[in-house]
């Protein structure tokens, strides 16, 4: 009762919000830790408002510092574009560049419910399910749809497959140097033996923005990459700003 309690306040508290204030551009920055380092990831979501409808997009990349970055001297771009509907974001194109190698993408043909995967340089067709989504625009999807409740069941596109993926959904609370969260997150649940592993925190205080992911790779390395700074802008004047860097709180963007 109290799990349903949880979702009931923040779902409401979450509406509210956007019913008065809708986003035109988020920008959320992230400290990223490895087994071999440290990084930083920069992302920026912007949502254009037309009389025919919403799209957004979303660009994020990742650099290497340290001793990380002598072993991964590469940056790591991600991008996704599409749609913003009532269910959450519809993506209609996607890709993934790691240095100078070629491109990962994804394109979403939903006219003819097909998706047309370029991976290593072969091209794949698959079959586009309702609600699939590329592995960013799954993290900010939340934003604009009602928040997930015990379990969630989600296709997502990456490198050469559709996947389906289960996830469990919990409440769980935290401290980090940015400030405490109540979060809502979600589990993967990988098939047994697998080494993979994917959690996401959303929270419902901060428009259901992932504010930590940890992630097992394909290659074995785990990933925990967590906010530390938020910047918000609405399409009426307002804006929010956060940050744990010295360098950036002493900035105040929003006067």
């Amino acid at each position: 009762m109290r799990f349903f309690a949880f979702f009931v306040i923040f779902s409401a508290l979450s509406f509210s919000v956007w019913a008065t204030d809708t986003p035109v551009r988020i920008e959320i920055s992230y400290q990223v830790s490895t087994d071999i380092g440290d990084g930083e990831i920069q992302e920026v979501m912007d949502i254009k408002h037309t009389k025919k409808g919403d799209s957004y997009v979303i660009n994020s990349e990742a650099q290497a510092t340290g001793i990380f970055k002598i072993i991964e001297p590469s940056s790591l771009v991600r991008h996704s574009e599409g749609l913003v509907t009532k269910q959450g974001l519809r993506p209609l194109r996607a890709y993934e560049k790691r240095g100078k190698k070629e491109p990962s993408s994804v394109v979403f043909d939903w006219d003819h419910m097909r998706a047309t995967l370029q991976h290593k340089g072969v091209e794949t067709k698959e079959k586009l399910f309702p609600d699939t989504m590329d592995r960013l625009s799954m993290s900010y999807s939340f934003i604009f749809a009602p928040p997930p409740k015990e379990s969630l069941e989600r296709y997502v596109a990456h490198n050469d497959q559709i996947r389906l993926s289960q996830y469990k959904v919990t409440e769980e609370h935290f401290k980090t140097a940015f400030g405490k969260f109540n979060t809502i997150a979600i589990t993967r649940q990988e098939e047994k033996g697998s080494k993979l592993k994917r959690k996401i925190w959303l929270a419902p205080d901060y428009h259901m923005l992932p504010v930590r992911i940890v992630s097992i790779e394909e290659n074995g390395r785990e990933i925990d990459k967590t906010v530390t700074s938020i910047y918000v802008r609405y399409s009426n004047g307002r804006c929010f700003s956060k940050s744990t860097k010295p360098e950036t709180a002493r900035q105040n963007r929003c006067q």
